[in-house]
């Protein structure tokens, strides 16, 4: 099996599928935005990274069945006057939030403030770079996975998720469009890892570790 260096939620649920199917696991770690391009031209078979389910990315491909709950949250400065999702929404306000361009926070915060006229969304290639630009004031806030969330702010002083999520979504695993074999192989092999505790091992391992 390839790519044991990358670990995390996706890359050992990814792991089981793969030993339960008896298939070699080559992961390649890419941009968020790169995975569908990679599934739709037939570079990768699947395509894991906390991927909801949107009417959009229906278009290019198809979904399993979902294996995991992600929560979208708010990272704020512990003095931020943003204290509550429900600011974001107040009008007048137009903070700037920082967002993992192509990721579920990217696309909710677009479509529910940015396209409302209620915030500007300035997007970065990773999760890092938002949050380095909070800490130096650059974006209000940073909306993203739950999960990284914790991770960033136990390692930054001055940090702090709001107790209100923005968002609650299912993750899937994204196919080629029309190959069905694959998906229904994966989503029989993705319900025995279900049923039988495995995935909900994998999902509190990491949840633990953070």
């Amino acid at each position: 099996m390839g790519g044991n260096e990358i670990v995390g939620i996706d890359a050992e649920i990814a792991g089981a599928i793969a030993e339960k199917l008896g298939l070699t696991l080559r992961i390649d770690d890419m941009d968020f935005n790169s995975i569908l391009a990679a599934v739709v031209a037939g570079r990768a078979d699947i395509g894991m990274a906390g991927m909801t389910v949107t009417e959009d990315r229906l278009e290019s491909v198809d979904f399993s069945i979902s294996y995991a709950t992600g929560v979208q949250v708010i990272i704020v400065a512990e003095d931020s006057p943003i204290t509550s999702v429900d600011d974001l929404f107040e009008e007048g306000n137009d903070f700037i939030i920082g967002v993992q361009e192509a990721t579920t926070g990217d696309l909710y915060s677009t479509w529910d403030l940015e396209d409302e006229g209620l915030a500007t969304v300035q997007r970065y290639r990773r999760g890092t770079d938002a949050v380095q630009s909070l800490l130096v004031g650059r974006v209000d806030c940073v909306i993203i996975d739950n999960e990284p969330a914790k991770a960033f702010v136990a390692v930054n002083p001055g940090l702090k998720i709001l107790d209100t999520e923005f968002a609650v979504e299912d993750y899937a695993i994204a196919v080629k469009k029309g190959n069905t074999q694959l998906l229904e192989a994966i989503n029989s092999a993705l319900g025995d890892l279900i049923a039988d505790g495995t995935v909900q091992r994998i999902v509190d391992k990491y949840i633990s570790t953070n």
